[in-house]
């Protein structure tokens, strides 16, 4: 079975991540999400032919995003242009937090779950609070995080696992978007970490997007987060590409 390409995933984890305000131009796409997450807040090119008028383009799209009170942001991923990355470099936008996109084949082969565990609507707002207690989120972000599920289209599931005691210890969501799973918001609660909690949450939701239909898996993860790559890589996934971000400096 082969793997999704690079434009696939890209145009999966768009669905799978939908932001509060899109605009196009082009192949370039601007998203807004009230500056949670850089993935919804930043603009990307899904076309490496798509640089004409590049400066001019970076410069409009900026000041949309300073309209909102945003640092401008470029996510630059194998399909910006070399002409779009030459005028970042020309107004010394920063470059800062390589990320790793890894891919699989899903099987439709269950995985063991060794946690109790169970899954919601994404819009559910006890898998909101607990998957936000876990990651420290504000009040100001779980608004933004509850805004942002409440865009999903495509088929999702908000994942828990608990404990022996049936405290939530590890959450997920779990996106089959066209085909491609995307999994996001992966997080153990730092009480449960090494205990086995994230490779439970990730086989719960392998599970779920293989019977949903999808065919192959996508997961985004910090270049520099040596335990969640560990644990994806021992799942069965490997590296496709990376992206990283620019953005203009202070």
């Amino acid at each position: 079975m082969t793997l999704p390409n690079t434009a696939d995933i890209e145009a999966a984890s768009l669905l799978a991540w939908p932001a509060v305000e899109t605009q196009h131009d082009g192949a370039w796409v601007a998203r807004f999400a009230n500056g949670y997450t850089k993935r919804a807040n930043s603009i990307q090119s899904l076309d490496p032919a798509d640089h004409a008028d590049a400066g001019a383009r970076i410069e409009a799209l900026a000041e949309q995003y300073r309209a909102r009170g945003l640092r401008p942001t470029f996510r630059i991923t194998p399909l910006a242009a070399p002409a779009v990355i030459a005028e970042l470099d020309a107004r010394n936008w920063d470059v800062y937090e390589t990320s790793l996109v890894l891919a699989m084949p899903l099987r439709p082969v269950g995985r063991p779950v060794a946690a109790l565990t169970k899954l919601f609507e994404p819009t559910d707002p006890q898998w909101i609070n607990a998957q936000g207690a876990m990651a420290g989120n504000d009040a100001a972000i779980q608004a933004s995080f509850a805004a942002i599920t409440a865009q999903m289209t495509a088929p999702t599931r908000g994942i828990l696992v608990f404990d022996d005691e049936y405290r939530p210890v590890g959450a997920a969501l779990a996106v089959n978007a066209n085909g491609i799973a995307i999994f996001l918001n992966v997080v153990v609660d730092e009480a449960a970490r090494g205990l086995g909690y994230g490779r439970a949450v990730m086989n719960a939701a392998l599970n779920w997007t293989s019977q949903s239909g999808a065919q192959s898996a996508a997961i985004q993860v910090l270049a520099d987060n040596v335990p969640a790559v560990s644990l994806y890589r021992s799942l069965g996934f490997t590296e496709i590409y990376s992206y990283h971000y620019r953005r203009p400096q202070l």
